[in-house]
């Protein structure tokens, strides 16, 4: 006997459907779905978020050097005039004139300048490791687009790292709770095929 529902697909459609809705739940915070469908995600979402509640502390703070391009008041890289044969030797501190063309030297190359700078990383312990790419196997990539389109919406568009939100936004609501993180909510039945419309929700 089986110990999952089919839903009437193939099993790689059936893995896609139950990873979206997973993701989607665990993004929104809330879906509306059918009653078998919440039942499956129901269990993965619940196993998700255990093992960002056991592994949310699970890390080491390390300071790093990391190289970091200067910027100018517009926020552009700032670019410099190197000797190609010498790289240590600067012919030029901007590699722009006033109008914003490229300035020529003979023998110079265009280069970004680098300045270096300390910064703090959360380096996961193996066991939280582990769990990351366990999260990562389920859930999809996340792309947040801004609700009204018009300048600059494609520059609000922004990636949504979906681990880092299981373990630092929704994880430490759950700190002392065993289990029971979603709730299902029926809603009756659906028109068209009668199948019980439910709300997933997290609690």
């Amino acid at each position: 006997m089986a110990k999952y529902r089919k839903l009437s697909r193939t099993s790689d459609q059936r893995k896609a459907l139950l990873r979206n809705q997973v993701t989607a739940l665990l993004f929104h915070g809330r879906i509306v779905t059918t009653e078998a469908k919440a039942k499956e995600v129901q269990k993965i979402a619940d196993g998700l978020i255990a093992l960002a509640v056991k592994e949310k502390d699970n890390f080491e703070t390390v300071t790093i050097e990391a190289k970091v391009a200067r910027k100018d008041k517009d926020g552009k890289r700032v670019k410099q005039i190197v000797d190609k044969d010498d790289p240590t030797k600067v012919l030029a501190e901007n590699a722009h004139d006033d109008k914003g063309k490229i300035i020529r030297k003979e023998n110079g190359k265009v280069v970004t300048v680098y300045d270096t700078e300390s910064r703090e990383i959360k380096k996961d312990l193996p066991s939280r490791l582990h769990a990351r790419r366990q999260m990562m196997k389920v859930l999809y990539d996340v792309t947040e687009t801004p609700v009204k389109r018009g300048a600059g919406y494609k520059k609000a568009t922004k990636e949504v790292d979906m681990v880092a939100k299981l373990f630092d936004e929704i994880a430490p609501k759950y700190t002392g709770r065993n289990g029971g993180y979603t709730r299902i909510i029926k809603i009756g039945p659906r028109k068209g095929d009668a199948a019980m419309e439910v709300v997933l929700e997290l609690v």
